[in-house]
């Protein structure tokens, strides 16, 4: 017998056994459908049916990479999540050919000027410089491995101009925040975020300056604190990383925390967009780290109260925020999810007639992003934030109180366009969060309450974080944040603006289905009733 004879045999031998252990694998899975009470289609289907559980796993990575087109995806599409990456990994921001926005549909637009500024008339910082790593593309082909390398490269912050500076809390507080830029880092915990994603971030803003990131009510960490960058603590109702051994608000930690120098002013939580109410982390990443930031019992589920137990009403709000700056020192805001322009103007009304109130508010859309929360609450709890952000501007405005405190808008404001429009409607500044998280990796596997996030973002599981390389990741951010604030300024200078300071109303007009436009200004300011109490002249 010679050897191509025994090399078939033992082939023909291979795939008799192969065949056997999977006639007995399908038999033995056959009778296992068969018997089993939990799944009729397995029942009625044995074998078969499970093909359709498969498909059912995979489908929503089937829908994201090969069925929904560039502009369906949802949260965020697939052509706004290649607009954040170019940004982040490139400094790139240019499209080619034109737009895929469906023009007949409604919707908001930037009002042009004849004649737009020209980039020596623009107000701004031309002289702070910052460097920062990006990639080249040199070849993208099909099959074979993509060819880019990173370049140092040296540009303008595209800081606002010095005499423009934002301060919040100005004659009201011993140690004033003052923000030289106009987006910053929206609330993302530590421990909803790893640590490597938390130090990325901290470095990366800390490295384009001019900006801020927020803690999130998941307390202060020491990776918050990696980065240059300047810290907004936020306060929610666990009192996380501000609270003594039985949960209530301890005092004395507030004003050590006050004593960083990075840290410029606290935000009492009252709702989040994506769940108003309070937050919740799974055991499994409340590491022993994470249970000392916050104070809590380590490996144990930390489910937030609705509401903060030391008020219940505006009056004890205020009085809670009264006495955190006073002994902070620093500025004190207040972050809301808005749900009728009757509780705006209470809120207003309740500044107007106390003096007190919040150095700053933060609104919330509908449309924000969390960690974990429930899908009632997600989808039809809160209003998105170009329906709120204008009624607080309004009742603001109403009661005479709009210069007495700073809004920062945050929903869906990634791109240089979005925030233009949320500025027009009346915010000084926007809260970035999920397109920060792509640039440090995230790539929408949607897993981010179940502590496996496969990039090492949402996830406190020390081998998945392995996958973030903090030294590449932080200048995408930084690259992100400079080609933000640059892409706002280009929108400015196009309305006519010599700084994106000046967006009001009446540079955004709103198109309809069929064709009709109306300016902001027309709309909104309908709502602000001439004469009587609630006008903006009582």
């Amino acid at each position: 017998m010679n050897a191509a004879n025994i090399m078939t045999i033992i082939g023909f031998v291979i795939a008799t056994i192969v065949v056997l252990i999977l006639l007995v694998i399908g038999l033995y899975i056959y009778f296992v459908d068969r018997t089993q009470r939990q799944h009729p289609v397995l029942r009625n289907y044995p074998v078969v049916g499970r093909v359709r559980y498969f498909f059912e796993k995979i489908g929503p990575e089937l829908r994201q990479y090969f069925f929904n087109n560039d502009r369906e995806g949802k949260p965020i599409s697939r052509g706004e999540f290649q607009h954040i990456v170019r940004k982040a990994k490139y400094k790139r921001d240019v499209t080619g050919f034109g737009s895929q926005r469906d023009f007949e549909k409604e919707g908001y637009y930037i009002r042009n000027s004849m004649f737009p500024k020209l980039t020596e008339e623009l107000r701004m910082d031309n002289a702070t410089k910052v460097t920062t790593n990006r990639y080249l593309l040199t070849k993208d082909p099909l099959f074979t491995q993509r060819e880019e390398h990173l370049e140092e490269e040296r540009s303008s912050a595209y800081l606002l101009d010095k005499e423009d500076t934002i301060v919040i809390g100005e004659n009201r507080c011993r140690e004033p925040f003052r923000v030289r830029g106009q987006i910053g880092m929206s609330a993302m915990s530590y421990g909803s975020l790893g640590e490597r994603a938390i130090t990325a971030l901290s470095e990366g803003l800390g490295i384009a300056q001019g900006t801020w990131m927020n803690t999130g009510e998941g307390g202060l960490s020491d990776y918050h604190l990696k980065g240059d960058v300047d810290i907004i603590m936020q306060i929610g109702p666990g009192l996380f990383g501000l609270r003594d051994q039985e949960g209530h608000f301890n005092w004395d930690e507030l004003k050590e925390k006050s004593e960083i120098s990075q840290l410029k002013a606290f935000e009492v939580k009252l709702a989040q967009g994506a769940k108003t109410r309070g937050g919740h982390v799974d055991a499994e990443k409340v590491t022993e780290e994470i249970a000392r930031i916050r104070m809590v019992e380590p490996y144990t589920s930390i489910d937030s109260p609705n509401r903060f137990p030391e008020f219940d009403d505006l009056s004890s709000l205020f009085d809670f925020i009264e006495r955190v700056r006073e002994h902070s020192g620093k500025p004190v805001g207040m972050k809301i999810v808005v749900g009728s322009q009757f509780e705006a103007d209470d809120l207003a009304k309740q500044m107007r007639d106390t003096g007190k109130g919040p150095d700053f508010i933060t609104v919330d859309g509908g449309e924000g992003g969390t960690g974990a929360s429930y899908q009632e609450l997600t989808d039809s709890v809160g209003l998105p934030i170009k329906s709120a952000l204008p009624l607080v501007d309004n009742s603001l405005k109403k009661y005479g109180v709009r210069d007495q405190v700073k809004v920062i808008a945050s929903g869906k404001l990634y791109s240089p366009d979005k925030v233009a429009i949320a500025l027009s409607m009346g915010a000084d500044m926007v809260n970035i969060a999920r397109a920060f998280m792509m640039t440090v990796g995230c790539i929408q596997t949607l897993k981010c309450a179940s502590n496996v996030c496969p990039v090492g973002v949402a996830t406190t599981d020390p081998d998945l974080q392995k996958a973030l390389v903090i030294d590449e990741k932080k200048f995408r951010t930084a690259n992100y944040l400079i080609t933000m604030r640059k892409g706002l300024f280009r929108v400015a200078a196009a309305a006519g603006l010599e700084s994106p300071l000046h967006f009001k109303r009446e540079h955004v007009v709103y198109k309809d289905e069929k064709g009709k436009t109306w300016s902001l200004d027309d709309i909104y300011q309908s709502m602000i009733e001439p004469g009587g109490e609630g006008s903006m002249n009582a």
